[in-house]
């Protein structure tokens, strides 16, 4: 098993103003660590987001959450990430599911506007 890998998960393309689904990742329970790596380049856009979810099978999906703590009570909330600047970007993934997948869209105007999405797995227990 490799320790490292580098998988294409978007070419850059230009985004969209619906979530595009990129290319499903496998992780077949060999990878412990993932890091999105992210390059954006702004043009006329508002922000570009992106939507990460789980699967046990590859066809139920889950996106990912994340809790809001209001006043000691505590509420899951679906999560997204936002970019409003040009630059290249590390999102680390927690995961412990056997497929995970990247969307991205944009917000506002699209012109000259590009995403590409790439996933460092790599597995630390070795």
């Amino acid at each position: 098993m490799e320790d490292y890998i580098l998988k294409s998960i978007r070419a850059s393309l230009i985004l969209t103003d619906t979530y595009v689904v990129g290319t499903v990742l496998d992780l077949a329970s060999k990878y412990n660590k993932i890091a999105l790596l992210l390059d954006f380049s702004k043009g006329s856009l508002t922000t570009a987001e992106i939507k990460i979810e789980f699967s046990p099978d590859n066809t139920n999906w889950y996106q990912e959450t994340s809790s809001v703590i209001t006043s000691g009570v505590s509420a899951d909330v679906l999560t997204s990430h936002q970019i409003d600047t040009t630059g290249k970007y590390r999102l680390l993934v927690p995961t412990v599911d056997r497929y995970m997948r990247v969307s991205v869209k944009g917000t506002g105007t699209m012109t000259n506007s590009l995403m590409k999405v790439d996933a460092v797995l790599a597995n630390t227990e070795n």
